[in-house]
């Protein structure tokens, strides 16, 4: 090979490596200016996120909810925090437009269709979970948590009292009082908005394996008993150990999966019509059937 042959092969890859600094350079210039925009409004964010925990605490009785901090730099990093996850949420359609316009060009038109809606409906559903997670999840795990401090005690004294309920709620004893810390509590809100989020994207992954080829709606119907298990496990990694709160994210992951063999099984019937009209298959034949019968 001559020199002029490796200047010529090797000048695509450094345009594409030029285009790839271009849009690396974008993607995180809209994450910085999305973080100081949220960094300004980092307060209200902070107070919206342990809006949960505030409702809670006045349902359980306590009037005047506080929460506290413990080290001089612990309230400003909280709020770095809060500005970094609403930056990323910020400056997540250009983040993707970005990549979207890094891989646009080396895809056919058809799998540009394709790719392009999966692009918008992954940010809707992340959102639709952190929302999920902000409103029913989180208000119950607190509710739990923090109820759960009374409960022993208020068991214990109706013991104590023959079950006299009016002797049980007097004030005797110990008070055990919830003194929350900030980042403690909003650590517990992020990590279920980040879970759930996260979770609402099977949907967008599977269907993107069966446009790709690598799952069917009947191997995903054949492993229904596995993916039951592996949600199980998820449940139980990502959520407090609260049976409620892992049931609700068990209940709201299987439905998803079912939703997705519903769109995996449109995408195979609507390609499976396309190669029966351009010819490529017969009416009567089935462009999945090989892998139908690998799973039975």
């Amino acid at each position: 090979m001559s020199d002029s042959d490796i200047e010529d092969s090797s000048a695509p890859l450094i345009e594409h490596l030029a285009e790839l600094r271009t849009r690396i350079i974008r993607a995180v210039m809209a994450f910085v200016v999305g973080m100081v925009i949220c960094f300004a409004v980092s307060g209200p964010i902070l107070d919206f996120l342990l809006v949960p925990i505030e409702k809670s605490m006045r349902a359980l009785g306590n009037p005047n909810p506080v929460m506290q901090y413990t080290a001089p730099q612990e309230y400003f990093f909280t709020l770095i925090r809060i500005s970094m996850v609403g930056g990323l949420a910020i400056s997540f359609p250009v983040i993707a437009y970005q990549l979207w316009r890094f891989v646009a060009p080396g895809l056919y038109r058809n799998e540009k269709n394709a790719f392009l809606p999966f692009l918008i409906a992954s940010p809707v559903l992340f959102l639709m979970g952190a929302a999920f997670a902000q409103y029913v999840v989180v208000p119950l795990a607190m509710t739990f948590f923090l109820g759960f401090a009374d409960l022993p005690s208020f068991v214990g004294a109706l013991v104590t009292n023959g079950g006299d309920v009016a002797a049980a709620s007097t004030d005797t004893g110990i008070d055990i009082v919830f003194n929350g810390k900030v980042n403690e509590s909003l650590d517990i809100t992020l990590k279920m908005i980040v879970a759930f989020g996260l979770c609402f994207q099977l949907p967008v992954l599977l269907t993107l394996m069966g446009k790709a080829g690598l799952a069917t709606a009947r191997g995903l119907r054949a492993t229904r008993k596995y993916a039951v298990v592996g949600i199980l496990t998820v449940a139980a990694l990502v959520t407090p150990p609260d049976v409620t709160t892992q049931l609700i994210l068990f209940v709201v992951v299987y439905g998803l999966y079912e939703v997705s063999i519903f769109l995996v099984a449109r995408v195979e019937k609507k390609r499976t019509e396309e190669l029966r009209a351009a010819g490529v298959l017969d009416e009567d034949e089935d462009l999945f059937a090989e892998f139908d019968e690998d799973d039975k």
